[in-house]
């Protein structure tokens, strides 16, 4: 059935953003077999990052914002994604692993409770296909001090 992925992200209200542009000397995605590598994300609108996303969860932000950086941060993903795969989401097999970064002060435990809004983006939009592996590692800084990076490899067919 084409467009069932767009479909989904509709019936979501989800409209995904624009692939951003790699901010240093990486790519912002590659495909090695059938296996997509998504770079790491970070909570960006329209290329920017979302300011109010920024600094470390648990002092500097409550673990729901965190939480909604991780859902912002898991569009930009799925944006990626799309574009890796042509436009056509429906290319897609399934999430093999989230790789879930979380800005914060040592001590913090609650990074897997964070990374769980861009998890459950995913499976949202894939059903379970789009269960995956997974690590939500706390970190002492991230580049531009936002709050959550993510990235991620998926499988196309």
């Amino acid at each position: 059935m084409p467009d069932r992925i767009d479909r989904r992200l509709r019936e979501l209200g989800i409209v995904l953003p624009a692939p951003a542009p790699a901010f240093a000397s990486y790519l912002p995605w590659r495909i090695s077999g059938n296996a997509v590598y998504i770079s790491g994300q970070g909570p960006l609108v329209d290329g920017r990052i979302e300011e109010k996303f920024c600094g470390r969860v648990g002092s500097e932000l409550t673990v729901e914002e965190g939480q909604a950086a991780a859902r912002l941060t898991a569009l930009n993903v799925l944006a990626q994604l799309k574009d890796a795969c042509g436009g056509d989401l429906d290319r897609v097999a399934g999430c093999i692993q989230l790789m879930g970064f979380v800005n914060c002060d040592p001590g913090f435990t609650q990074t897997p409770t964070v990374i769980n809004g861009g998890s459950d983006v995913i499976v949202a939009v894939f059903g379970e296909n789009g269960r995956h592996a997974r690590y939500a590692i706390g970190s002492h800084a991230l580049p531009a001090n936002i709050s959550v990076e993510i990235a991620a490899i998926f499988e196309i067919g």
